[in-house]
């Protein structure tokens, strides 16, 4: 139940990245490109002469096709990425990484099942026809005949995406870094060389719910009971929850999830999920998000495929109006010095996840405390960029995808100006990119290595190309 926003650019952003992961691989038979022309480290797409449509290259069980390289093109410039600086060796460099992690994931016996496949297809193709409104319009939109050819390609695609992820992921898990590290990392840096920080934020809030009348709870409940009671007697669940469901991560594709214990959704969601039986419909039930009923569709081992409708109260002006009158009382005892802000927020706020915290809000992409400004999500940047130190907000009516709506009260606990790193004042930034440096090093020790024992081919020009990687065996 994680709200998302769908639109043009993450169409583009979304197969560009299963694209980059496996091109299409359609053809069976090996056809040597001839064409007298190198391909020099700095060609591009500007590239005019007429080539055949052949394997450019093969790593193990893998092969490549020179028109996967201009379908990675198309769907870069699709995201208005400038592609004229790029070379056609550095792309199929890029692919050939690719295949070699997804060979080795399938010799490494790392298991992608047919099921996984077609979920994440499902959602994928849900998306996609959220956004422009027909598979008929998806299926025109990647130049393809038809759906079937559409889904094939797709799947294809998908299940080498999540083989690499996989390979890449069993390689970096067991990186690990120490503080020493860490502040070699560090010191080797030259100094006209460290890396610049943006001015930075640590943010608090403290969050009032309006309260829902029992009468409204019970509207929702009765209405949730009356689905129920016509999916019993035959009516389609799919359709009840693209009809009303207010979940958006669900809704479009008929309230559907796939979903195990360690699926990080609330308890009382799964309590209720793993309690039902195949074909199953459970009482309308609440959570933080609102009221459910779900149906259980299949039981997979530790996955239950499930879909659920999700209704969220009406909240009446009046409860609308109680609450922002609590949230500028409570501001007022902050502004006045009776209680401090982490006090309020520890025993008067509503929000659970940041309550114990004293309002302290995590950065979801760093899991710290500090937000840069130039990369904040751009509500809360236009919340909190113009708050002082300590001065704490007027109330803020905050609405949800879903149609929850609360009252907010923010401060800026911590300003941060831009800065040159500081191994003190940045450690946790400075361990991360120490990290990512080491995990890039396995990655290539890793590539090096298998490289050698795997059976890699490349065809006509491409043998001129520079690569990164040893893929010649020079």
């Amino acid at each position: 139940m994680r709200l998302k926003t769908i639109n043009m650019k993450y169409i583009n952003k979304l197969f560009f990245a299963v694209l980059c992961m496996a091109a299409f691989s359609g053809a069976t038979a090996q056809e040597i490109i001839k064409d007298s022309t190198d391909v020099a480290e700095n060609t591009t797409t500007s590239t005019k002469r007429e080539k055949i449509d052949g394997i450019v290259a093969t790593v193990g069980d893998h092969i490549i096709l020179d028109s996967d390289i201009d379908k990675t093109y198309l769907e870069m410039s699709s995201q208005g990425n400038s592609v004229d600086d790029i070379p056609r060796c550095q792309v199929l460099g890029m692919l050939m990484e690719d295949k070699l992690y997804a060979h080795h994931a399938v010799q490494d016996s790392i298991v992608v099942s047919d099921a996984e496949v077609k979920d994440r297809l499902d959602r994928q193709m849900s998306y996609m026809v959220e956004q422009l409104k027909s598979v008929d319009n998806v299926v025109k939109y990647f130049k393809k005949n038809n759906e079937e050819e559409f889904r094939t390609d797709l799947a294809e695609i998908i299940k080498i995406n999540m083989l690499t992820e996989r390979m890449r992921n069993s390689i970096i898990d067991d990186v690990e870094i120490t503080p020493e590290e860490v502040r070699m990392f560090f010191k080797k840096i030259p100094t006209a060389e460290l890396p610049q920080f943006g001015a930075e934020v640590e943010v608090a809030q403290i969050v009032v719910e309006p309260k829902i009348s029992d009468a409204e709870k019970q509207k929702t409940i009765d209405m949730l009971n009356g689905f129920k009671k016509e999916i019993q007697e035959g009516a389609s669940f799919f359709g009840k929850a693209v009809l009303y469901s207010q979940d958006p991560g669900s809704s479009s594709n008929g309230g559907f999830y796939r979903m195990n214990r360690k699926t990080p959704f609330v308890k009382e969601f799964k309590d209720v999920a793993f309690s039902l039986g195949e074909g199953e419909i459970s009482d309308p039930f609440e959570t933080e998000f609102g009221y459910h009923i779900i149906m259980v569709e299949k039981i997979r081992g530790q996955d239950v495929d499930l879909r659920h409708i999700l209704l969220t109260p009406k909240i009446s002006e009046t409860a609308l109006a109680e609450a922002k009158e609590k949230i500028n009382l409570i501001r007022k005892r902050i502004t006045d010095n009776e209680i401090s802000f982490t006090e309020a927020a520890r025993t008067m706020s509503d929000e659970k996840e940041t309550r114990a915290n004293g309002g302290a809000l995590i950065n979801p992409k760093t899991q710290d405390t500090r937000f840069e400004l130039t990369k904040m999500d751009p509500a809360l940047y236009n919340q909190v960029s113009n708050l002082k130190e300590g001065e704490v907000s007027l109330p803020v009516l905050d609405e949800e995808q879903n149609g929850k709506k609360k009252y907010k009260i923010l401060t800026v606990t911590k300003r941060y100006d831009a800065h040159t790193a500081d191994y003190a004042l940045d450690y946790t930034k400075i361990k991360n990119l120490a990290l990512k440096e080491k995990q890039i090093e396995a990655i290539a020790k890793w590539s090096e290595e298998k490289i050698k024992e795997t059976f890699v081919k490349i065809n006509g020009q491409y043998v001129n190309c520079e690569f990164t990687n040893n893929w010649l065996k020079k």
